[in-house]
């Protein structure tokens, strides 16, 4: 059985609440889970310490017994310190749009254009 550690939401319309739970991978994101492992609360402030509530111990029981975590749940793992940081290299999150880079050569131009006009009527 391929387990997965991952969030499952909770919590009406526009106002989400997630549990942490180890589930079969086949499982809907909602559905049927073995256990819940914590809860997750993005409502709250970033520096709060109700906003993810995890228990190590178990996870690392699951984790142990070779279950997966998901992008989201390894990424706070990481923070919490039981994971290695992952290597992420995204070298084009940075750079901006086709659009964006279109205004930015127009700007350029323009700019270009007053400075020789500038010196030119020195």
């Amino acid at each position: 059985m391929a387990m997965k550690i991952r969030l499952s939401r909770g919590g009406s319309k526009k106002r989400p609440h997630y549990s942490i739970v180890a589930a079969d991978s086949r499982m809907p994101r909602d559905g049927r889970f073995i256990e819940k492992l914590g809860t997750y609360n993005p409502l709250l402030p970033k520096d709060s310490e109700d906003r993810v509530k995890m228990d190590l111990e178990r996870i690392q029981h699951w984790l142990d017994k070779g279950a997966q975590p998901s992008d989201r749940i390894s990424r706070m793992l990481e923070a919490a310190g039981v994971l290695n940081r992952k290597e992420r290299s995204n070298p084009n999150k940075g750079t901006p749009g086709k659009k964006a880079q279109e205004r930015a050569a127009e700007k350029a131009e323009k700019a270009a254009a007053a400075s020789e006009e500038a010196t030119g009527e020195a």
